[in-house]
């Protein structure tokens, strides 16, 4: 992801998701060196976005969203398998996310890549109130 970026990911993220991180915010991550986004484009047009923090050799997805307009089309799975393959390249030991119990596309979408449930968070999301799910994909 580069600051030409910023816009659209910006948007996406509004479509996606109750509290969504300002565009501020994705710019701050931007720029911070433990950060790494990629992004998904079609005829020039962002499609679909990963984010996440790496610490030593641990990773912290932050953020997977696709434009509602372009869901269901592999776009999803196309983000998760090239930030795990980074992962893999950088010789990372995990990858790990929270998701909301209740996102059954996302869990089976993570599942397919080798992440397994290794806990929970009581009622850590809002609007509305919802248990996350921990998953984590070991390397």
């Amino acid at each position: 992801m580069t600051a030409a970026h910023l816009d659209e990911v910006a948007a996406i993220e509004n479509d996606c998701f109750s509290h969504p991180w300002s565009r501020r915010s994705l710019e701050s991550e931007l720029k911070n060196e433990t950060s790494h986004f990629l992004v998904a484009v079609e005829d020039g047009k962002v499609i679909g976005y990963i984010g996440m923090s790496a610490v030593i050799d641990e990773g912290y997805l932050f953020n997977a969203a696709v434009d509602s307009h372009y869901r269901k089309k592999g776009v999803g799975s196309a983000l998760v398998r090239e930030l795990v393959t980074w992962c893999q390249k950088h010789d990372f030991a995990f990858l790990t996310l929270e998701v909301r119990e209740s996102n059954a596309p996302a869990i089976a979408l993570y599942s397919r890549f080798g992440f397994v449930r290794v806990g929970e968070r009581k009622n850590y999301y809002s609007d509305p109130a919802e248990n996350a799910l921990l998953m984590t994909k070991y390397f």
